[in-house]
């Protein structure tokens, strides 16, 4: 296990996922520790995981080499450029927050900083997670490998070779969980409408989604010979298939999905000064 101490700045639901997920997989809590505004925000993650709390960014950091910024974006300019000069020079820098491009995070923080982006997702609170990470040219092999240890912690992790990636990541996996819990959604209502009582509808739709993401994430073959699999000639399955094909449902994803590249785009923009 790595001798590096992490600094968690924020310590909201993703910093609490991460933490959890890193105890669970050995981390040692004595290596972490986290800071907030408030005493109060900071006494659920204390009691929680037993490790270091403190209302002082500066004092987090100044002997961190690994900082986890955990701040919401609108906030990030702020905290980094107060942070900047308590900072270890080797230190690693670890931003999850969605809309803050490399170039602002450089500008606040410092050119010579080794600064990674992420895109981690809900699912991460379960160590269910699914995050895209980028990293700037300052960042050595090691850190990368303390990176991928850290995320791995808390589900996978993917590289992606060019910063504009991200924004496809979180087409994805960042926004992805609620296309889920929206096609879910409905499939429960119609059931209901179908005859079947509303806790049934839920645990059988509940329960399917379960069962083909197990499928599909534990087979040796993709999710399209999946379906081929289960959908019969002339069947049910086959009708129900059809007419997703037929009223556009492939060009709606795509279409909701750059829906979502765009607006991530929009916001770094906003973001940016």
């Amino acid at each position: 296990m790595t001798e590096s101490t992490i600094a968690f700045i924020g310590a909201g639901n993703m910093a609490s996922s991460i933490i959890g997920g890193l105890i669970n997989n050995g981390w040692p809590t004595y290596q972490l520790i986290a800071s907030a505004r408030t005493a109060e925000t900071l006494s659920d993650i204390r009691e929680k995981f037993n490790i270091a709390t403190t209302v002082d960014n500066h004092q987090a950091v100044s002997k961190a080499d690994i900082i986890m910024l955990c701040v919401k974006p609108q906030v990030m300019k702020t905290v980094l450029t107060d942070l900047s000069p308590s900072i270890k020079p080797n230190a690693l820098i670890i931003s999850v927050a969605a809309g803050i491009t490399m170039e602002s995070l450089q500008n606040w923080g410092g050119e010579h900083l080794s600064i990674v982006r992420s895109m981690p997702n809900t699912p991460s609170a379960l160590q269910c997670g699914a995050s895209g990470l980028f990293a700037n040219k300052n960042v050595s092999t090691a850190q990368k490998a303390l990176t991928d240890d850290i995320f791995n912690a808390i589900g996978i992790a993917r590289w992606v070779d060019h910063e504009s990636l991200i924004d496809a990541v979180i087409a994805v996996s960042g926004s992805g969980p609620a296309y889920y819990f929206l096609l879910m959604e409905i499939m429960e209502q119609v059931g209901i409408r179908l005859g079947l009582d509303a806790e049934t509808s839920r645990q059988l739709t509940l329960q399917t989604a379960l069962g083909a993401a197990r499928m599909a994430t534990e087979s040796d073959v993709d999710v399209a010979e999946l379906r081929h699999r289960i959908t019969s000639p002339n069947g049910t399955t086959e009708q129900a298939i059809k007419t997703f094909q037929e009223q556009g449902l492939p060009e709606l994803v795509a279409q909701a999905m750059n829906a979502a590249v765009n607006r991530s785009i929009e916001l770094a923009e906003t973001l940016k000064d």
